[in-house]
């Protein structure tokens, strides 16, 4: 299978998951009772969560497409080009999410995205 494909659903499942996963966390809020006995309650509410659900599902393609790309490209290619996740979550943080990102944000999102353009050449 071709690296660059690999890459793109290793980026694009890890930017979904990551951002799926922080829509639901902040509509659930803080989770405050960590007792034993109401953590199977809490696993059955966090299982009904959707975007719970699909966020992990995301992170799960995420992992999977990373070990495959790991078997069929060099380490020292695979982990640094897969930091490109980096750029579109705080692209969509700023744009989906409505967070403030700070200029030192924008500054390593653009500094990680020429990596990735230097990887690619």
């Amino acid at each position: 299978m071709n690296s660059w494909l690999l890459v793109s659903t290793v980026v694009g499942s890890t930017v979904l998951g990551d951002l799926l996963q922080t829509i639901e966390m902040k509509r659930h809020g803080e989770i405050q009772n960590f007792h034993p006995r109401g953590l199977p309650k809490l696993f059955a509410t966090l299982a009904r969560k959707k975007f719970l659900v699909l966020g992990i599902f995301f992170m799960a393609i995420s992992f999977f497409a990373f070990i495959t790309l790991l078997e069929t490209a060099d380490l020292s290619f695979a982990v640094p080009v897969s930091a490109a996740s980096l750029v579109l979550e705080t692209i969509l943080a700023k744009l989906v999410l409505k967070e403030r990102v700070d200029a030192r944000r924008w500054a390593g999102a653009l500094l990680v995205l020429g990596g990735v353009v230097l990887l690619a050449q």
